[in-house]
């Protein structure tokens, strides 16, 4: 009987075997599993007891056989070299080196990708490999036969880079000869205010708050879902921002018209943390540092989710039980109903109101380098797209045919 374990997204591990295989009642009792449809039956937690639970299944079921005490002794309990288990151990290596240096997660399943592609393609780096030769032509690849845009093309050159720099320990010197994918330029959609509301009235509550916050202080999606409750100073009337994009903190507005929501909102979601505690339950996930040096702040109000989902999720290392904050596809979803059910045509997403916030700023007379400050740009040129869309640009020309210009 076949059976497949493969890496997943998410840093979980896929199952698959026949459907309707007697093997399906084996796997019930395996820590965090989840069941799943179409070639991958079900999903396993990349953590030691989930992974122990899983071999100890499929040992039970008498079909499978690992290697024998004689084998093991043989090689020392160490597994054969192959290409498959170097090019295991160079992502390993990867992983830690990018989760040491504070990498977010997103970056980090990015930056796999692109070295898995990149071995799949040349092989383990060996010494004396030409490696500048083939960065350059995996580039080229991704540029030329994928396809790919610029900002894709250097994401995975960064990887690369990161790969041969830090874990290969190899410079790859000199990039010039990369065929360069060519970087169009795109204005960002905005919406008008009147669009803008159009949209927030028909978001559920939860929902509008959030788009509230996106729109009124100019965030990102995962820092909207992400903010905990003493990220929101409603007397100062200012969010804070951790860890943004490039890991960076800021500051930026809250708008004053949002704080009775959000007041209510807090209210609730503090009678539901309070019934999690009175049940054994309540802890959050925290930041590795905050959690080792104050192990009972992952059950304070304070350090809680604005945004938290409605099931509990368990710590499979601990045992510990909370919740996490809600998945950025609920959002996205919603915001994307509600601009269909407004009549509105643009391509909007969540990242709209970034852009509606940045560009609303400038037409009302806010200097740009305000408006960096608020949206978390290291560099102002990146701010400046928003001047494209001002009224004050063709819009604000009055044509020669008019009769108002002569």
């Amino acid at each position: 009987m076949d059976v497949v374990i493969r890496e997943q997204f998410n840093g979980r591990w896929g199952v698959s075997f026949p459907a309707h295989s007697p093997l399906e009642g084996f796997f019930n009792n395996v820590l965090g599993r989840v069941a799943w449809s179409g070639p991958c039956r079900l999903l396993v937690p990349d953590c030691q007891a989930a992974l122990d639970g899983l071999l100890s299944a499929l040992a039970k079921t008498g079909l499978f056989f690992g290697p024998s005490r004689d084998d093991v002794a043989a090689t020392n309990g160490l597994p054969e070299a192959s290409p498959k288990n170097d090019c295991l151990s160079f992502i390993d290596r990867t992983r830690d080196a990018l989760r040491s240096l504070h990498y977010s997660r997103r970056t980090e399943d990015a930056y796999l990708t692109w070295i898995r592609a990149f071995m799949e393609r040349y092989g383990v780096p060996r010494s004396g490999d030409p490696v500048e030769q083939r960065i350059n032509d995996f580039l080229t690849h991704v540029a030329v036969d994928r396809k790919a845009a610029a900002s894709t093309q250097n994401q995975a050159q960064a990887a690369l880079l990161f790969f041969f720099r830090r874990i290969v320990g190899t410079d790859p010197g000199d990039l010039g000869d990369i065929v360069r994918a060519k970087r169009p330029l795109r204005l960002p959609v905005v919406l008008s205010r009147d669009e803008v509301k159009a949209v927030l009235d028909m978001l559920s509550a939860d929902m509008r708050l959030l788009a509230s916050l996106l729109y009124g202080g100019g965030l990102r999606l995962q820092e909207g879902i992400q903010l905990r409750v003493q990220d929101l100073d409603l007397v100062r009337r200012q969010i804070l921002v951790h860890g943004g994009k490039g890991d960076k903190d800021r500051a930026t507005t809250l708008p004053e018209s949002v704080i009775p929501a959000i007041r209510q909102h807090l209210q609730r979601i503090k009678a539901i943390h309070e019934k999690d505690l009175s049940e054994g339950w309540g802890a959050v996930a925290l930041p590795t540092s905050v959690e080792k040096k104050y192990p009972s702040a992952s059950r304070e109000w304070a350090w809680q989710w604005v945004f938290p989902q409605r099931r509990r999720w368990r710590n499979l290392e601990n045992g510990k039980q909370g919740r996490f904050h809600i998945d950025p596809s609920v959002a996205q979803r919603a915001v994307h109903d509600a601009v269909k059910l407004a009549g509105i045509t643009k391509r909007a997403s969540c990242h709209t109101f970034r852009h509606s916030f940045a560009t609303h700023l400038l037409e009302s007379g806010y200097d740009i380098r305000t408006v960096q400050e608020l949206l978390g740009h290291s560099d102002v040129r990146t701010t400046q797209i928003y001047t494209h869309v001002l009224n004050r640009g063709a819009s604000a020309v009055r044509s020669p045919l008019d009769p108002s210009s002569y």
